[in-house]
């Protein structure tokens, strides 16, 4: 295991490396900041289910590929979790969840047995719940139990397409959805019109074309005694927008109306690249729309004055490519005016790096060309064949460099514990998405320590918000000694991380830091030191240290 120190400054060096007084303010919560955020991925059908009772909906009984149906995980099971402080434990401080929207009621089998909508992404229709993730009241008390912790609630938006066509679920009409010409990828035009793969009808977002509602939601809402009330809602949206009844405009009313209802904090946009950039500008108005009503609507829910996040999956977005994604023939800005942050594909890769290497390199690039901006940075997540430490034979390594590094870091369900990424039996991207694997917690050691471990780097790093979106510095290479420093209106902190330093007896220099007779308090081990001779010494039997001012 690396060996990290973590310390709360009161001064700071300059880079001259003399010492400059810090100002005497009163002790401040730390504000929850985007590009520093703890987030938390999981696909809802895989993390914890809650409720048996709603395991097996719509007829979906027939026996699936290895990790390709529904399991029972739901929206119950996750604010279970919440409620237990499983996330506040890891310093979790935003969770993203798979889409939660009714899925396709049948099945496809492409050659890797019958697979089920489980993981979310294949919608029958945006504007109800899939019966096996849960209800909408189950949804607003997650919401309102996560914000009752200080966790934000992020939901997963898809426009590009809807689910693929089976004998249960009608293709949507001719003028919402193309069903021919699957992308090549060679220019944007064959990446952006086109459909993904075989069997997957691709939104017609490029269309300003008014069409009528397909008929199979229309006879969907009939029977479910809705019809009327979600006409009159569309036509009021239509009205105070003046956008055309195009595609792409019921989608976005029907995606915002989850800020209006719920206040959900955010969206991770799926499959960005394969949708004309204006669209994500206008959604982006539009759910900034839905949560300023929202927050007018609800004055006493209102957390801070962060606005609406939005985060995309630009795939094969390397934080390297700054501002801009390269087609081949033409380069898209999707930050201005779009996304807060985009997916950064590229972490894996750096991941691989030193750890100075890493360090500086993103923080040159976000606190100049993406000033402002952020990345959402990985180890593995559900439908990346090639996550770093596939084996999992670098449990700490992964983690101390997803926590550590500068950016938002995305932790995908069960990173914190090692869950296997390959299973025997599963092809393919269902060897990403096997169940939380809660027993191993229970029953073996190896996986308790990983988990305290991942629980103290988390809640340190969500305790300061410099560790993601301050400044990096070296101060020393032997030992590696670095700063982060992070400042917003009066709030002021910075931290001094050490890695790689010997363990047992540990002397460290703090003499251009920290004043003499001052006391520190170790995380870690739960003790308290004093500088003295500008040195703090102390002993443990972990091979980490955590400091910060008692």
């Amino acid at each position: 295991m690396k060996l990290i120190v973590l310390i709360t400054l009161a001064t700071v060096m300059s880079c001259q490396g003399q010492k400059k007084e810090l100002a005497n303010v009163e002790k401040q919560q730390p504000p929850f900041v985007w590009e520093a955020a703890n987030l938390y991925f999981l696909l809802t059908d895989r993390f914890n289910n809650g409720d048996k009772t709603n395991d097996v909906n719509y007829n979906r009984t027939k026996e699936a590929g290895k990790l390709r149906g529904f399991e029972g995980g739901d929206i119950k099971g996750i604010t279970q979790k919440i409620q237990d402080g499983y996330f506040t434990e890891l310093g979790v401080n935003a969770i993203w969840l798979s889409p939660i929207v009714e899925q396709i009621h049948g099945a496809t089998d492409e050659g890797t047995g019958v697979t089920y909508g489980f993981h979310g992404y294949w919608t029958k229709d945006w504007t109800a719940l899939d019966s096996n993730f849960g209800t909408k009241e189950d949804l607003k008390e997650l919401v309102d139990v996560a914000h009752s912790k200080g966790i934000r609630i992020v939901l997963d938006a898809v426009i590009n397409h809807t689910g693929p066509v089976t004998q249960e679920d009608p293709v949507y009409p001719n003028d919402w959805v193309r069903t021919e010409g699957q992308c090549r990828y060679h220019d944007y035009e064959s990446t952006v019109s086109c459909t993904l793969v075989k069997n997957l009808p691709d939104i017609r977002t490029e269309s300003n074309e008014d069409v009528e509602l397909p008929s199979l939601l229309v006879e969907k809402w009939k029977a479910e005694d809705r019809y009327e009330q979600e006409v009159a809602e569309l036509d009021d949206f239509f009205k105070r927008t003046g956008y055309p009844r195009a595609p792409r405009f019921y989608i976005i009313k029907w995606l915002t109306d989850y800020i209006t209802e719920f206040g959900i904090d955010g969206y991770r946009a799926d499959t960005v690249k394969h949708t004309e950039e204006y669209v994500w500008q206008e959604f982006r108005k539009e759910c900034d729309y839905a949560f300023s009503e929202w927050k007018k609507n609800n004055p006493e829910k209102v957390l801070d004055d962060n606005s609406f996040y939005l985060v995309a999956e630009v795939y094969g977005y390397n934080i390297a490519n700054k501002k801009l994604y390269d087609f081949g023939d033409k380069k898209v800005n999707y930050f201005d005016n779009s996304f807060h942050s985009l997916i950064n594909f590229g972490f894996k890769y750096d991941a691989r790096n030193t750890y100075e290497s890493l360090f500086s390199k993103y923080s040159n690039i976000l606190q100049n060309n993406l000033k402002g901006f952020g990345v959402l940075n990985y180890i593995s997540s559900h439908d990346d064949g090639g996550p770093f430490d596939v084996k999992r034979e670098k449990p700490y390594e992964a983690m101390d460099k997803l926590l550590l590094s500068p950016g938002t870091s995305q932790t995908y369900y069960g990173d914190e514990i090692a869950r296997p990424l390959i299973i025997e039996g599963a092809a393919d991207d269902a060897n990403l998405r096997s169940f939380m694997n809660w027993e191993a917690i229970e029953n073996n050691q190896a996986t308790k320590d990983l988990l305290l471990h991942s629980q103290k780097l988390g809640k340190f790093r969500a305790k300061h918000p410099a560790v993601g979106a301050g400044t990096h510095q070296m101060i020393t290479q032997n030992p590696y000694l670095f700063y982060r420093s992070f400042y917003k209106g009066d709030y002021q902190d910075v931290v001094v991380i050490g890695l790689d330093l010997p363990s047992g007896i540990k002397t460290l220099d703090v003499s251009k830091i920290f004043k003499e007779g001052e006391v520190l308090h170790d995380a870690y081990s739960n003790q308290e030191v004093k500088v003295v001779n500008g040195q703090v010494n102390l002993e443990s039997p972990f091979s980490i240290v955590l400091l910060e001012k008692s």
